[in-house]
């Protein structure tokens, strides 16, 4: 029986699965979407409640790690190496050859991960006060880092390192107890890699293709023979506008502004792939790179996989405990799946919780910010980290992994400083929820407002000693102090008598110290002598009140 009419005989034997024709796999697909309370539409997808295992981990660490790490040039190689005249560009000249010769496909084979131990570095991200932890599935290369049934072509498995990237990082994440994560980018790759479809415009090789829209066939007798390029770059379409033709480049991310729409064969594919991860890794948390979900609103694709990681979770675990993240989503799609925010933050405690995403560098591994010391430092992860938890959100923390699947000893040396913050001050980070104002302090009245998915970070003016950041647990309220002051005392004006604590403070205590500290409480807020001793990091130390 084919598995389109099996799917309607058990919807008509069980009447409880109630499948819609919804719930079947469409017509060229070989994955279908699992069945459940959950169908791919605004109304029943805003029935979504964020499990607590979220909204109580506070921070996850992510390893943004795939073939364009092996250049170790920074973010969107794949792309850039094809822009004439770029960094990247001059770059992969000199590295790899003239990309009418040596394309992108070329440079997946020479990334071999030699030194990637990931049960080494998942502990030291545990240690590091992580509950849970991402994998990248694929980025806009379009290359599964999977054992993909559906693109058996391009993958970690056969090119590269041929190992199961992600399945190596799920064994590792669960053995030490970390929530498991994936995330998606590979919807783009349409667009993305068009100018993969260019030449050179001068030079001795202008006008000479480049390699993106060769096909199988131009394999012969090369290392690639018996591969279809196509599977990777998507490229036997026409190109989306430019601006000359009225095209608006900045839109078509948004499939708008005269994007190329993708086909649907390319739609089913992306579905494919998504379920076979899904089924496969059984991720707690499957992070999109999109505007709202992949490919929307041009196809269903987004939201058919959201309701399938949604009823696949109810299925096998009886409960909803599955996450999904989106981008630039209005009042209804923040109901319907967590709300990620790249680089940046919300300016407000969220009704609903929600995440930042950030990277100590850049997203793929660039040899250049090792070279400059020009990694974010502890101090600005963990002032990020306090104040995204004050407005009800996650910080998912990209440390950049090289090709070699190493982090260098500046990355290592910054995780270590983080997990010895947080083993003394976690207890006001983890489980907590927002208290009644997210804080108060100079830093307040300068914050940038976020900018498409975010891209507000490092904007606004710089914490001090005089910036205080509150959550809340067990009746108790955090209120973290960023600096420690040069007279040793600290006053919070939202503490003062007769404001938002309904009884008077009883108890001080510097979190990690356990001793009770000297306080007066009026009505123009709480003031606290500091010890005399300084902790060992004192950006950000943690008052416990009660």
């Amino acid at each position: 029986m084919r598995r389109r009419e099996l799917l309607k005989h058990m919807a008509a034997a069980i009447p409880a699965l109630a499948l819609s024709p919804d719930l079947l796999a469409a017509e060229g697909q070989a994955e279908s979407m699992a069945a459940g309370p959950f169908t791919p539409d605004w109304t029943s997808l805003s029935t979504y409640q964020t499990p607590d295992w979220f909204r109580n981990a506070k921070f996850g660490i992510w390893a943004h790690w795939g073939p364009q790490c092996e250049p170790e040039f920074g973010d969107w190689y794949a792309r850039a190496m094809y822009e004439e005249g770029s960094e990247a560009y001059r770059h992969h000249l000199q590295k790899y050859g003239h990309p009418s010769e040596a394309g992108f496909k070329d440079v997946i084979p020479q990334w071999k991960a030699e030194q990637w131990d990931p049960d080494s570095l998942v502990g030291l991200y545990k240690k590091a006060g992580a509950r849970y932890f991402v994998a990248l599935a694929n980025h806009h290369d379009n290359f599964d880092l999977y054992d993909s049934k559906h693109q058996p072509e391009w993958n970690a498995t056969r090119i590269g390192p041929t190992r199961d990237l992600v399945g190596g990082w799920s064994q590792a994440a669960r053995k030490h107890g970390l929530r498991f994560g994936v995330s998606v980018h590979a919807a783009h790759a349409w667009t993305w890699y068009e100018v993969s479809q260019g030449a050179d415009k001068a030079g001795p090789k202008a006008g000479i293709p480049y390699d993106g829209n060769q096909t199988a066939a131009d394999g012969k007798g090369k290392w690639w023979e018996g591969l279809d390029p196509q599977a990777l770059y998507a490229q036997r379409h026409p190109r989306s506008k430019t601006d000359a033709e009225g095209g608006i480049y900045y839109e078509q991310w948004h499939w708008r502004g005269g994007a190329s729409v993708p086909s649907k064969a390319y739609a089913d594919k992306l579905f494919d792939r998504t379920v076979n991860l899904i089924d496969a890794y059984d991720p707690d948390l499957l992070y999109f790179d999109d505007t709202v979900l992949p490919l929307y609103p041009v196809s269903d694709v987004g939201m058919r996989l959201a309701a399938h990681m949604y009823n696949r979770s109810v299925m096998r675990k009886g409960r909803l405990e599955a996450v999904v993240n989106g981008k630039i989503l209005d009042p209804v799609q923040c109901r319907s799946m967590v709300m990620d925010i790249e680089r940046g933050q919300s300016n407000q405690i969220e009704p609903l919780p929600w995440q930042t995403d950030t990277c100590i560098g850049s997203w793929h591994y660039d040899r250049r910010i090792y070279d400059s010391k020009g990694y974010k430092s502890a101090q600005t992860v963990v002032q990020t980290l306090i104040d995204v938890v004050s407005k009800n959100g996650n910080l998912l923390l990209s440390v950049p992994v090289r090709g070699n699947g190493t982090i260098d000893e500046q990355e290592r040396a910054i995780v270590e400083e983080i997990g010895r913050w947080m083993a003394v001050n976690s207890e006001g980070i983890y489980d907590t929820r927002p208290w009644h104002v997210l804080g108060e302090g100079p830093a307040m009245a300068t914050v940038a407002p976020t900018e498409g998915a975010g891209f507000n970070e490092g904007k606004s003016k710089p914490f001090t000693a005089q910036d205080i950041r509150f959550t809340t647990k067990d009746g108790m309220v955090y209120a973290f102090v960023m600096g420690w002051p040069d007279d040793g005392k600290v006053s919070i004006k939202s503490m003062r008598s007769g404001g938002y604590l309904k009884q008077r403070v009883a108890r001080v205590e510097l979190v990690g110290r356990g001793k009770p500290l000297a306080f007066k409480q009026d009505v123009h807020g709480l003031h606290v002598t500091l010890p005399s001793e300084k902790p060992a990091l004192p950006y950000a130390i943690a008052l416990r009140v009660a």
